[in-house]
């Protein structure tokens, strides 16, 4: 990590985010032989959050262009298949390994984002490059004296001039939203608030009790209410973990369910109970704690 003192005062290329997406983009640029760069980020510490869990096969081959995807692939869990459900029964099957006619990648590639977010941070560091951390971006504005390069200024009132700014911060990203670029659906105009049942969700990683940790496979159970998912984390999330002292023994599960707005406001560090609720109301029959309905 690099503070804010080391920051240089221009740059060719500012990318704003350490995640994925903008440790990606900077790869790119170094597996390129191009060097003019600052990569920023506004928290502290990065690999801190696991939203996002899969990587599929069009995006591996992109990351076998700058000599990621075998690192990465080698840290996940090939899902070949994925079954939909309702509660009680199998709706429909997927298989991909059909896509071996047309991808090296005939899989979704399940892996959490912190550890993705490990594996390119890396290597990363192993070009020795840094994140200047903490770096918030308040506004950004074209230069006065240049209109080919942009001035954006940090909220502790630092300002880099640069003469790209790659947006890579996230879904709510302030660059976008500060350059003025939408986020509609380019078909048909809608934007990307509208509010539905889905509108809130909630995720969190477990180990299941009381079974066999090991013989579940990738979930999807769909009602008209929500939907609820389950998937199998690869045993190096534990190491991960490890490294960062929490040790975890058995196999840890993503769960995902959307939470109807009726149920308000969800907690922000649910509960057991509050997430076996939901597995009980919109998962699979054979996670339920109802001995009714589910008496193993």
């Amino acid at each position: 990590m690099a503070d804010m003192t080391s920051m240089p005062s221009s740059t060719t290329v500012l990318i704003v985010g350490a995640g994925p997406s903008g440790l990606v983009a900077a790869l790119s640029l170094l597996h390129h032989g191009f060097k003019d760069f600052v990569v920023v980020d506004a928290v502290e510490q990065g690999e801190n959050t696991s939203r996002a869990l899969v990587v599929h096969a069009a995006t591996l081959e992109a990351l076998d262009t700058i000599d990621c995807g075998e690192e990465i692939v080698a840290k996940g869990i090939k899902a070949r298949s994925m079954n939909i459900r309702n509660r009680s029964s199998k709706l429909v099957s997927t298989n991909l390994s059909s896509l071996d006619k047309y991808t090296r990648h005939p899989y979704a590639l399940v892996i959490p984002q912190n550890l993705t977010e490990y594996v390119l941070g890396e290597k990363f560091k192993g070009y020795g490059a840094t994140v200047h951390r903490p770096c918030k971006v308040a506004f950004l504005k074209r230069n006065e004296n240049d209109d080919h390069l942009t001035d954006v200024t940090f909220e502790d009132g630092k300002t880099i001039t640069a003469k790209y700014v790659i947006g890579a911060d996230g879904a709510r990203s302030v660059v976008r939203r500060m350059a003025g670029i939408g986020f509609t659906d380019p078909k048909t105009g809608e934007k990307g608030d509208r509010v539905t049942n889905l509108t809130q969700m909630v995720l969190a990683d477990i180990v299941y009790e009381g079974r066999d940790n090991n013989d579940l496979e990738f979930l999807t159970t769909v009602s008209p209410e929500s939907f609820f998912l389950s998937i199998p984390m690869p045993n190096s999330f534990n190491e991960l973990l490890g490294k960062n002292g929490q040790e975890v023994e058995g196999r840890i599960y993503r769960i995902g369910a959307g939470v109807p707005l009726v149920d308000g406001e969800i907690p922000h560090s649910p509960s057991k109970e509050y997430l076996q609720n939901l597995i009980d109301r919109f998962g699979p029959t054979i996670l339920s704690s109802d001995a009714s309905v589910n008496p193993n």
